[in-house]
Parts: C-alpha cells; structure tokens; sequence
C-alpha cells in the first residue's frame, strides 16, 4: 500500500481546510464584486445629479465643492441647493427597492409593488383629506398625512386578508388590497372633482416628484426609512422560507405569521416614508427586484441589499433624464419611471433567463 507523503495534504482537506465549499465561495466572492461595482455606479448617479442640469457643473467643480465650498461662487450654491434632491432620491430609490422586493416576496406574486396593498392609494387619501380638511399645502406637512394613510391601509388589507380560515394568503392579500386600493380611489376623486383648490395642490404631489424636497423633508422621513430597511433586509432568510409556501415554511420550523407581520411593518414603514416624501413613483418596485434576480438569484439575503442600492440609481437616471429630455422644462421623476421602467419591465418579462421567486 502506498504511503502519502506527510507534506501533502490531501485534495479534500485542501478543498474545504476553511470550512467552505468552493462554489459557495466563489458565488459569494463574485455577489461582493457585484454589490461593490453597483455601489460604484450609484457614486456615478449621484455624481451626475448633482453636476447636470439646467446649470452644468463641472467635475472638478463639485470635487471643489466637496472639499472647500465657497459661499460666495454661484456654482457651488448650485451644487448645494442640489444636494437635497439627491440625497431624497437616495433614500425614496433605497425604500421603494427593498419594499418591491419584500412585497413580492410576502405575496409570492412577481407583479408586486406598493401599489398592490393599497399602500400608495391609502397615502393618496389621506393627503387629499389634508388639502381639503386642514389646508395643507406644503412638502413637510403631507408627511405625516400620507405616512398615516399608508399604514392604516396595509393594516386594513392585513385584518381583511386575515379573515378565515386559511388566514392572509397570498391570494387573499392581492385581492384585498386591489379591492381597497379601488376604493380608495374613488373617495380620492370624489374629494377633487368636489374641490378645484384641492386638484390643483394634489396634483403637484400625486405626479412624483425629488424636487423641491428640502432637509426638513428628509430629516422628518429618515429614521423611518432608516428602521425600514434595516427590519426589511434582517428579514431576507425569512422571505427564502416563506416563497417556498406556508406549508414549507412551517415545516423549516419558521413562523409564518410572525415572519410575514415583520416583513410587513418594514414594507409599511419603507412605502409610507417613501410615497410622504415624493409622492407615489410607480415601477422602481416592480422592476429592480426582477433585475436584480438575474444578478443574485432567488435568495433574498442578497437580492434585498442589491435593490437598496440599484433602487437609487434608476430613480436618480430617471430624474437626470427628465432634466434634460425637454429643456428649460423638466419632467417629473414619477413619469420617467413609468417610461424607463415599462420598457425594461417588458424586456425582463420577454427574457427567458428572468429568475423566478
């Protein structure tokens, strides 16, 4: 019998002497480059929103603002008066990402966005109600409004969807929150059509929009987006469970119905905060999720904080192109979305490797 050599050491000893599996590694180590090379292009985005405009700014320029502002130069105030809008694209992109993918999870349905819980009508509601009861008028005062709104219709759809036996399915969810988001609508334009003042502060919010959003905006929503997305993204081993169906997930020894509350006090808070702040912007839920599948896969450990990242970065694209696409004028961010996202929402939908739950 042959005897080894004692400075061998045997190939599987080698291949697993860090107590991993070497696909496993390389899986993770080529996710990290990934994550790394997206938070590389959201550096880029944000680079961008801040130089591009109805004022172009120069490279060197914002490198100069950033380590020396000068007060008394007019395109270092321009740069400064920017940095708002950019940092609320930041935060709305990050919620509306890392919801998308928390509502399409909890629903299993890959149609899922905001609006499939009735969060984005309820929001809508309660801002009308301020117009039209209080007379409010302003960004930081439609955020309490609409932040409440939202949260007492995910709470509805949840209590409604809960009624039987089976408790809230995923079915049972959808369907409760088409029917409240219907509703909601309709009490909505009963409000305008009853009230011309009230249409014309409403509109300005309901289209979507980063601009005019200051830091007394961002300062009221930020720990709720925040808290968000740190409850959202400690819920991705969960979300794995709960795709797999009820009946798996309970046999994973995972708690179905606290696991699904948790998930949806973070989709809440993330859609709430988000919809208070810009107002309801449509397709970055539904889309980064899809595309950030073909990346990552289906494990939602790693799908939720690629989408906190690229969320931001097609919002912030979204935003720069309406800028720019009919000068002087600029068209609101909420319909960019809609004409960049139905576009690459088709494509996604058109390509066979697109990634299932």
């Amino acid at each position: 019998m042959a005897v080894q050599p004692l400075d061998e050491t045997p190939r599987a000893v080698k291949a697993g002497s860090d107590g991993g599996d070497p696909p496993r590694r390389t899986r993770y180590r080529r996710r990290m480059l990934h994550l790394l090379i997206s938070g590389m292009l959201l550096a880029v985005i944000c680079a961008a929103s801040l130089t591009i405009g109805a004022r172009a700014i120069s490279l060197p320029t914002l490198i100069d603002v950033l380590i020396s502002y000068d007060p008394a130069n007019g395109d270092h105030a321009v740069v400064l008066s920017r940095i708002p809008r950019t940092v609320t694209g930041l935060l709305v992109g990050a919620a509306l990402g890392v919801a998308g993918v928390a509502i399409q999870g909890v629903a299993r349905n890959p149609l899922g966005d905001p609006g499939i819980l009735g969060i984005n009508a309820g929001a809508s509601l309660a801002v009308v109600v301020a117009i039209y009861l209080f007379g409010v008028s302003t960004a930081s005062g439609y955020i309490w409004f609409a932040f409440a709104g939202a949260a007492c219709a995910a709470v509805v759809v949840y209590a409604v969807a809960s009624l039987g036996r089976e408790g809230a399915t995923p079915v049972k969810l959808a369907l409760a929150g088409a029917a409240l988001a219907a509703g909601f609508g309709s009490l909505t334009s009963s409000v305008l059509v009853s009230s011309q003042e009230t249409l014309d502060r409403f509109r300005f919010w309901q289209v979507g929009t980063l601009s005019g959003r200051g830091w007394d905006v961002i300062l009221t929503v930020l720990p709720f987006i925040l808290a968000g997305l740190v409850l959202t993204i400690a819920t991705g081993k969960a979300l794995n469970s709960l795709v797999l169906g009820d009946d798996v997930a309970r046999g994973l020894g995972q708690s179905v119905g606290r696991n699904r509350a948790v998930a949806a006090v973070g989709i809440v808070t993330l859609c709430g905060a988000a919809t208070a702040a810009a107002g309801p912007i449509a397709f970055v839920g539904l889309v980064i999720p899809h595309m950030v599948r073909l990346v990552t896969g289906p494990d939602y450990r790693w799908i939720l904080p690629f989408s906190a990242v690229l969320g931001p970065v097609l919002l912030l694209a979204a935003d720069i192109l309406g800028r720019v696409i009919l000068p002087p004028a600029e068209v609101q961010v909420g319909v960019m979305t809609a004409l960049v996202g139905a576009p690459v929402f088709i494509w996604l939908v058109r390509q066979r490797r697109m990634a299932q739950l």
